[in-house]
């Protein structure tokens, strides 16, 4: 239980930063209210302009545009954080939209299987990066190896 309030929590961390950086340009009275530009959305929320293109054309999310600028509500942000947490998950996006289209679209709504399933991959993908790391670094100390070996004299 802890576990997942802290989870929660740390989900809520992109959406806090948004409201403060539109805050931080005079918002109004309700600062999670205040629709912010795709410059400061990408920086509250530590992604590229070019990920919030994406993003939108996979129909992900979906901010207001007006004329050739868009806007980013709170609704819009909060989406965002869990397209993030979805991906942060290892989920694919088509994953990812199917499970933030659930009827209330305030939460990723996993089943435990989903979440057994996600562990699992995730923890090959953990050997195969353990794996990979272990063999790169026996390279990597092969150079100091020949570098000194090459230096005896014969």
């Amino acid at each position: 239980m802890a576990q997942r309030a802290a989870t929660e929590t740390a989900d809520l961390a992109p959406i806090q930063n948004a409201a403060r950086a539109a805050d931080a340009r005079g918002g109004g009275t309700d600062e999670t209210d205040v629709p912010m530009t795709i410059g400061e959305v990408a920086r509250a929320f530590g992604i590229t302009l070019r990920a919030l293109r994406f993003y939108e054309s996979k129909r992900l999310i979906a901010p207001l545009r007006r004329g050739s600028n868009r806007l980013y509500g709170a609704s819009d942000r909060e989406r965002l954080a869990l397209v993030l947490t979805g991906r942060r998950l290892g989920f694919t996006l088509a994953e990812i939209k199917e499970l933030v289209e659930r009827p209330d679209g305030r939460n990723l709504h996993l089943t435990r299987e989903q979440c057994l399933e996600q562990i699992n991959m995730l923890e090959r993908q953990k050997r195969s990066i353990e794996l990979a790391l272990g063999e790169l670094r026996q390279i990597y100390t092969s150079f100091y190896r020949s570098r000194f070996e090459d230096r005896r004299p014969c």
